[in-house]
């Protein structure tokens, strides 16, 4: 019997004015513990197509489903559960709270989702250990590089053992050394199990990371094709 994707959309579009759609009728699924890489230029789609997954926004037609959960019919509040349980999210600038240690950082969406302070403290202090970043805990981001600021990003997004990881032009910002550490850290977690769906315009980033390429034109799939060279680059990271 084969297991039902992780992300399945059906014929989702996305119109927000009387212009042509956002997102005009997308069909595709990505199965758990894949890699997938979302490409297209800028007013691709790409954004639309992530905001649907996340339950930032809704189609105008047809369906979302994440993880068995029908992202389209949530109301707001069900929205920010499936969030809080589901996903979790990597941006280009990293979005941490500067008024806030590395370890207070990692630890807000435990606490946004109920878990008690003393067992937040212990699950982020071991993301920071695994992803090595530990001895930067008390730190303030502000004092990190960049490569280390997405790191402690890569450790918030972990802190709720997320079915799904979006990651939205994770490099984007970046010098070339951090932008290789952040794609191999990515390739480590995927080769762990962890499902990512890459949104990026780096067609080099696509193809030595994601086992799949999905190119958007003007809202619609241009191109879906199966990365063999990142196939084999993920196998040889998780020896």
């Amino acid at each position: 019997m084969t297991n039902p994707p992780m992300i399945d959309l059906q014929d989702a579009t996305k119109k927000y004015d009387d212009g042509p759609p956002a997102l005009a009728g997308v069909t595709l699924s990505v199965a758990a513990g894949d890699c997938v890489a979302i490409l297209g230029h800028s007013g691709s789609g790409k954004s639309t197509l992530l905001n649907l997954i996340a339950g930032l926004d809704k189609p105008s037609s047809g369906t979302v489903t994440v993880n068995g959960t029908r992202v389209d019919r949530l109301g707001e509040a069900g929205s920010a559960k499936y969030r809080r349980a589901s996903i979790g999210m990597i941006f280009q600038f990293f979005n941490l709270l500067d008024d806030l240690t590395v370890l207070d950082n990692v630890m807000v969406p435990a606490q946004l989702a109920g878990m008690g302070k003393g067992e937040a403290r212990r699950r982020a202090a071991e993301l920071l250990t695994s992803l090595g970043i530990d001895r930067h805990a008390k730190a303030y981001p502000q004092r990190l590089s960049g490569g280390q600021r997405q790191r402690v990003a890569v450790a918030r997004a972990l802190m709720n053992k997320p079915a799904l990881l979006l990651a939205d032009e994770p490099t984007g910002a970046l010098d070339s050394r951090s932008a290789e550490d952040v794609r191999r850290l990515l390739l480590d977690l995927n080769s762990q199990g962890q499902t990512i769906l890459l949104v990026t315009h780096d067609v080099q980033l696509a193809a030595t990371t994601a086992h799949r390429m999905i190119e958007l034109v003007d809202g619609a799939v241009a191109r879906d094709v199966v990365n063999g060279a990142a196939l084999n680059g993920s196998a040889g990271a998780a020896r």
